[in-house]
């Protein structure tokens, strides 16, 4: 089965040469191919949906995200699994399953989705962002503004009760995930007014959750302070280059934790008046 980039290149969207450096750059990024030519600013996703629409007869769906969808649907794909993967099952009938996706030729989730779900699936391709919008309405259930928490995403608990306690102190509500996946989901239902995050994690690091929240303009303007215990002059220019708001360094220091947070929503008041 040929790869995206292969195919994008036969199909002329893209220059060899453009393909070759979005695969140097995927390297270090660990993102899909789509996201690194999107952030390289080669494609839209909306021109990638129209392209590989027109080039390989798939089909398409916009606007999806306002649509009912009924409970038994939306249970075949584990939401931890559609967050994940970014898909989200459109309708069933007999033995078959619409499912929106950004990448039709990813024959792994393809086949995962087949395994999950027993069924044969059928690809619709749709952007990042819509299923995205969807996952966040109608499996995460999140409403309009539920802000004003500050979310701490870390796998050390031991780390993570240590700012929850240094914040619940200055009166801050506090929420907590494990991981960058677990973070993102409760971002995008609680909508909270500024994330910490640790930068190695499982499932999903610092730096994914930083890429998948600022791809969605619901949650897009919050900031969000790097936590890592790599410390050095470089890591930090490189975390906000990045696009974090600030940076902390480990071992936590309370005082230095609530002071980083007290400024990063300062400068956020201002720049949203």
């Amino acid at each position: 089965m040929k790869h995206l980039g292969d195919i994008l290149v036969e199909a002329e969207i893209i220059s060899k040469k453009t393909l070759e450096r979005a695969l140097e750059r995927q390297k270090s990024g660990k993102n899909r191919l789509g996201i690194v030519l999107e952030e390289m600013g080669v494609i839209t996703e909306e021109e990638l949906v129209d392209a590989l629409s027109k080039q390989f007869n798939f089909k398409t769906i916009k606007n999806f995200v306002g649509h009912t969808y009924p409970q038994e649907l939306l249970n075949i794909l584990p939401s931890d699994f559609a967050m994940k993967k970014l898909v989200f099952p459109l309708k069933q009938k007999d033995s078959m399953l619409a499912v929106a996706i950004t990448d039709p030729f990813d024959m792994e989730t393809m086949e995962m989705m087949s395994r999950i779900s027993g069924l044969q699936i059928v690809p619709v391709l749709a952007t990042r962002k819509e299923i995205l919008d969807a996952i966040s309405l109608h499996y995460l259930k999140s409403s309009a503004d539920a802000g004003g928490s500050i979310l701490v995403v870390e796998d050390s608990t031991p780390v993570a009760l240590i700012i929850q306690a240094a914040l619940v102190k200055e009166g801050y509500k506090v929420l907590l995930a494990g991981d960058g996946l677990e973070g993102l989901k409760i971002a995008l239902s609680e909508r909270p007014k500024l994330i910490i995050t640790d930068s190695v994690m499982p499932r999903m690091d610092g730096y994914g959750l930083l890429r998948a929240i600022k791809a969605n303009p619901m949650i897009s303007e919050i900031p969000v302070i790097m936590l890592t215990s790599k410390a050095s002059i470089e890591d930090e220019q490189k975390a906000l280059e990045s696009g974090f708001s600030d940076f902390i360094p480990k071992p936590v220091q309370p005082l230095r934790v609530v002071s980083r947070v007290k400024h990063a929503l300062e400068m956020a008041k201002k720049y949203r008046s």
